[in-house]
């Protein structure tokens, strides 16, 4: 890519994200699309997490979006949905809502950004019709052993007939301690799965959704959390053998849940998806293809067009970011360097020190070249930070980039304060 020239296009194209108001553009450009996938290049960016949430306000208010679904939990998550519909029996405050958000690393959404978007999104669902309240849902496949615990405890509490197949499932898991691990090594390389017991179980209890036909959304949560037990028995299983296969399981997971709920919304019903760049960015634009894996972004607009599908990356070029320097460590606040010479976040910096958004035009030959892009995990080490790039094909991979040129670290929730 001539770099020189790049520049030049961007400062021809880019609008300036001094305010909300800015964020039109995307909106317009956005146009019928009923599935947005706004982006991160980090879990841990204040900035990240306050523009989708602007970006998020305006697709609810003047779109009529319907949910969003987030790279979190379902049972932690819908805990904070059943606070932002005000259901009976929920927390008394968004910040007691975030309570369940108590696995590693908690930060992603025990933080300040998302306790001031759950106190709007509560206020704005409150004069709202039960069926026109926004809600918020986790569709990752991480909880295992959380989603079992919550089938199980509403099946008992509701006395329904597919309690006895709830058991009958969960106790294949039991000699495992709750731990992924030790299941996964079983049923690799032991053939110990308990697949069939899940998916039975799956089965079963969205037929009862089905023949329920009720407005309540705690057999929603069933399925949901069905479909979390099946797809992380595959995950956990294809995890200890290596290779792509657990990304892909997790992220056709991601696609499945994300339909799931869309479904359960209506025919018109809109989504709103929050997740790193590397799960919404079209992975045919990366090196990502060549390895194999597949990414929600790709799923989607191969399944529904690209019409219907927009997404937004971001991306900064210096700045802070909370993370962490080893698996289940101590969040810490960390320094982002600036960005790599000729990475797309260089040239973004270096058409203006200042916030910035890309819309693409696809037959732009300048965006249509491999060039690095940042992309920071919940591990970070600042001083690989080369590693940290992925060859992308920008305007193949998004639709739209926002650009932070100093972003700051996001701000986590105290601990004991979520514990109360």
């Amino acid at each position: 890519m001539n770099s020189e020239k790049a520049v030049g296009k961007i400062r021809e194209s880019m609008i300036r994200l001094d305010g909300a108001d800015d964020l039109e553009a995307v909106v317009q450009a956005i146009g019928d699309a009923d599935f947005v996938l706004l982006g991160e290049a980090s879990h841990g960016t204040s900035e990240f997490y306050t523009w989708r949430a602007e970006l998020s306000k305006k697709l609810i208010t003047e779109k009529g979006f319907s949910f969003i679904a987030v790279e979190g939990d379902w049972p932690s998550c819908y805990t904070l949905n059943r606070y932002l519909k005000q259901y009976a029996g929920t927390a008394p405050n968004a910040r007691e809502a975030l309570r369940d958000f108590n696995r590693w690393p908690t930060w992603m959404w025990a933080n300040e950004e998302i306790l001031q978007f759950s106190q709007w999104l509560y206020d704005y669902n409150k004069p709202q019709s039960v069926m026109s309240k926004v809600g918020f849902y986790g569709i990752d496949v991480y909880s295992l052993w959380e989603s079992m615990d919550e089938i199980l405890r509403h099946l008992e509490k509701t006395g329904s007939p597919e309690l006895d197949t709830a058991h009958k499932a969960f106790a294949c898991f039991d000699p495992y301690d709750r731990n992924p691990q030790n299941y996964g090594v079983s049923a690799a390389f032991l053939s110990e799965s308990c697949e069939e017991e899940v998916v039975k179980l799956l089965a079963d209890l969205r037929v009862a959704r089905k023949r329920s036909g009720s407005d309540d959304e705690a057999s929603l949560s069933d399925e949901l959390n069905a479909l979390v037990a099946v797809n992380a028995e595959r995950y956990y299983r294809s995890m200890v053998r290596g290779g792509t296969d657990s990304w892909n399981v997790r992220d056709r997971h991601m696609v499945e849940a994300l339909e799931r709920i869309k479904a359960s919304h209506g025919q018109a019903a809109k989504a709103i998806v929050w997740e790193h760049n590397t799960h919404i960015g079209d992975a045919r634009a990366t090196d990502m293809k060549a390895d194999g894996m597949i990414n929600v972004g790709q799923l989607v607009r191969e399944k529904y067009g690209e019409d219907r599908v927009y997404a937004v990356g971001f991306g900064t070029h210096r700045g802070t970011v909370t993370a962490s320097d080893r698996w289940g460590g101590e969040a810490k606040t960390m320094q982002v360097p600036e960005a790599q010479p000729d990475s797309w976040e260089d040239l973004m910096h270096r058409a203006g020190a200042f916030d910035k958004i890309m819309l693409f035009d696809r037959k732009e030959s300048l965006f249509v070249e491999p060039v690095g892009h940042r992309a920071i995990g919940v591990v970070y080490n600042p001083r690989h930070e080369r590693g940290n790039y992925v060859p992308s094909v920008i305007a193949q991979r998004y639709d739209a980039f926002i650009y932070i040129d100093e972003s700051h670290a996001l701000s986590p929730l105290k601990q004991e304060v979520l514990h109360v």
